[in-house]
């Protein structure tokens, strides 16, 4: 019977530290080390939240960078975020990526061999609010096209909203989506 008590007062106790003080001591620190982080990264635009920097958003648009592909079951809905996990051998896979590929192709007026892997493969998170500066510059003419702007405009602020490396270490080199189409609705 002591054992039986020992047990409870410990699941209790640790209930208490490792479930509601753990997460408030570290929400506080977050909050307080990195506020803008913490409430999502979200971007403003006048009084509307237009998005977050760190999920990706749905643009079909001709005159709107497109984002990568989102895995997620909803488009980029943050709430079902994971991969597809499909392997390489998944005929779903191979016939999403074979899709992907033929309608970037056409709307961007290239060749298979030409297309960024990234403009056609979902993210891990299937969330990914970046693409590679190749995925941008491809799409650079089109969008350039679309808004009657000159191309070298276009080509600046992709140079512009790329980031690099971590640290100069970690990661690739990488191009919000959402920023990026930002800059571009503030040209005009």
């Amino acid at each position: 019977m002591r054992e039986l008590w020992i047990s409870i007062r410990m699941t209790v106790i640790l209930t208490l530290l490792l479930g509601l003080l753990y997460p408030v001591v570290m929400t506080a620190i977050g909050y307080a080390m990195f506020p803008r982080q913490a409430d999502g990264s979200l971007l403003v635009r006048g009084n509307t939240i237009v998005g977050s920097e760190l999920i990706g958003q749905s643009f079909t648009s001709a005159k709107y960078f497109h984002s990568r592909p989102s895995a997620a079951g909803n488009g980029y809905d943050a709430t079902s975020s994971g991969g597809s996990n499909l392997g390489p051998t998944s005929k779903a896979l191979i016939d999403s990526v074979s899709k992907r590929t033929k309608d970037v192709t056409e709307s961007e007026s290239v060749q298979a061999s030409q297309v960024p892997i990234d403009l056609v493969t979902a993210s891990g998170s299937g969330l990914d609010p970046d693409i590679s500066p190749a995925a941008a510059d491809l799409q650079a003419e089109r969008v350039a096209k679309a808004r009657g702007v000159n191309p070298d405009t276009v080509h600046q602020l992709i140079e512009d909203n790329t980031h690099g490396r971590w640290l100069e270490l970690f990661g690739e080199p990488g191009v919000n989506v959402l920023k990026l189409n930002l800059a571009l609705d503030s040209l005009h």
